[in-house]
């Protein structure tokens, strides 16, 4: 119904009055919550001085670049040890083990490894994407149905024909949930990786900001981070809704398949 897409903007609008009420009522002092007209200015200004869509630029290369590469080995990997239960029980123990350790934790190792350019960040985001794909296609490539399977080799089908046509669209649905939930975390491994230390970036844009007082264009950037992992999500939805449109059809009442 057309009123369901009208709740988010209406309750964004809601907070947003919330906001301004507080600031504008002085509940709060201005450095711990700005008014919206001071951040919407601070907005306006790294815009204009094209200070905010350099930063952008940085941040948004390290996330795709560290969300590509965490993406194919968790995929290459995660399809190797559901393939493999022998490669599980070995390597297990050190996935495991690897992603106990907090990424902030690791993160200083890397800048002193590789440097404070971007090659660091964009292994700080693939590692952060890297276990969540890793366990989503383990458990998708698992749960094809094992009666499918004997069908393919009766059809002679070969190792390729049964990843293409029966591994990848059953694991599908699963996989894509494991997408979306990297595409946000790649944003925060990027930002992990530039508040440990960086010259370029939103989150060397907000240690900037922050260190001087600047509470406005640390909302600025934080929003924009913000916007940044929604459009992210927003598109591997977009594509999931194109991947499976299959799959609704079959559940949709009446359907030749139901």
């Amino acid at each position: 119904m057309p009123w369901r897409w009208l709740v988010s903007p209406l309750v964004a609008l809601a907070l947003l009055g919330l906001w301004y009420g507080v600031t504008a009522a002085d509940l709060l002092p201005a450095f711990m919550l700005p008014a919206p007209g001071d951040v919407f200015e601070a907005f306006y200004e790294a815009l204009e001085a094209g200070s905010l869509p350099y930063h952008i630029g940085v941040t948004l290369q390290e996330v795709l670049l560290g969300l590509a590469s965490g993406l194919g080995v968790a995929l290459s990997l995660g399809y190797l040890l559901a393939k493999f239960p022998l490669f599980e029980r070995i390597l297990a123990p050190y996935i495991v083990g690897l992603q106990a350790v907090p990424i902030v934790a690791i993160a200083p190792l890397l800048i002193i490894w590789f440097g404070s350019g971007t090659q660091s960040k964009i292994i700080t985001c693939a590692l952060i994407v890297f276990f969540p794909m890793l366990i989503n296609t383990v458990v998708g490539m698992r749960q094809v149905e094992p009666d499918l399977r004997d069908l393919m080799r009766a059809l002679n089908a070969t190792r390729w024909q049964t990843f293409r046509y029966l591994e990848v669209p059953a694991a599908l649905p699963v996989l894509l949930g494991g997408l979306k939930v990297s595409a946000t975390l790649s944003v925060i491994g990027a930002v992990v990786g530039e508040f440990v230390g960086a010259n370029a970036g939103l989150g060397f844009m907000i240690n900037s900001a922050r260190s001087v007082f600047d509470t406005p264009t640390v909302y600025v950037a934080v929003f924009t981070l913000t916007l940044m992992a929604l459009a992210l999500y927003g598109l591997v939805g977009s594509l999931e809704r194109r991947l499976l449109a299959w799959q609704r059809r079959r559940e949709q009442p009446g359907s030749f398949a139901s």
